[in-house]
């Protein structure tokens, strides 16, 4: 079943905008569990695709405009239509080999030994390489213990206070999930992308988690950890990087606009 999908990001501003410089990670690509029939991007400016960062297609922006103009709202729009193709395991042959997703860390992804600990207090049986059941067994217990409860975390809060916390959203869960797999020695990526519900709008904005269960063949699984369960085709990908920071759809710079306000709008329906 495609799904079509409108994505707008609007920035408002108490004063003219002068100068702004985006990235953007609003492109999904087609593979193993998904077909995109088509897509583009609207912005005020022409948008440039940029070589290729971490396996995702990455596009960017650059926009000028005299005081005199008086703009005080910047728009991008990413639309189109994709075919979840309803699979979660899959080969990645892309560039970046699954150790480089095991070894290191990233400041909301962390691993930390009380995390470590308690996952493997929590579930004794775990391998040191992953299968389905103990990658379904962990974000089960980690959907468990980081309660889904909107409002209470931001961007840019670590896999370790959402831990503590016991609480947060989508990207919580996920961070938690990668820094606890770490711990334990597995490769695990953060995942950014859409998810369909006619009864959860507020997760069309979604994250999950890959993990490898073979490094030598780069066989990978993707796991909800929202709802505890392996991909299926409610699942649109568009980027996948070592924490949410690495693939955040739009982040950039800017200069003047002074305060500044942020609307995220997205729609999916199914065609």
């Amino acid at each position: 079943m495609p799904l079509s999908i409108v994505h707008t990001t609007r920035y408002r501003y108490t004063e003219p905008l002068l100068h702004s410089v985006q990235t953007l990670h609003l492109w999904p690509e087609s593979g193993p569990l998904q077909a995109v029939r088509h897509w583009q991007i609207v912005a005020p400016v022409a948008v440039h695709e940029h070589p290729l960062t971490q396996g995702n297609r990455t596009h960017g922006l650059s926009f000028t405009a005299p005081a005199s103009a008086g703009v005080r709202e910047l728009s991008i729009t990413a639309r189109g239509e994709v075919e979840p193709l309803g699979g979660h395991r899959f080969d990645d042959t892309g560039p970046l080999p699954p150790a480089f997703f095991r070894g290191a860390s990233t400041p909301l992804a962390e691993p930390h030994p009380r995390m470590t600990a308690w996952a493997r207090a929590r579930l004794p049986d775990l391998p040191a390489v992953p299968d389905e059941a103990a990658a379904l067994a962990l974000a089960t217990a980690v959907a468990d213990r980081v309660r889904y409860r909107p409002g209470n975390t931001q961007v840019d809060t670590t896999a370790l206070e959402a831990f503590d916390w016991e609480l947060g959203v989508c990207q919580d869960q996920a961070h938690v999930m990668a820094a606890i797999g770490r711990g334990l020695g597995w490769a695990v990526r953060y995942v950014s992308g859409y998810f369909f519900a006619q009864d959860e709008p507020e997760l069309a904005s979604h994250a999950w988690v890959d993990v490898c269960l073979d490094e030598s063949r780069h066989h990978w699984m993707s796991v909800d950890v929202t709802h505890r369960a392996p991909t299926d085709r409610r699942h649109v990908r568009l980027a996948s990087a070592r924490d949410y920071a690495g693939c955040l759809p739009v982040k950039g710079l800017r200069r003047g606009g002074g305060e500044e306000s942020l609307d995220v709008q997205i729609r999916i329906q199914a065609v």
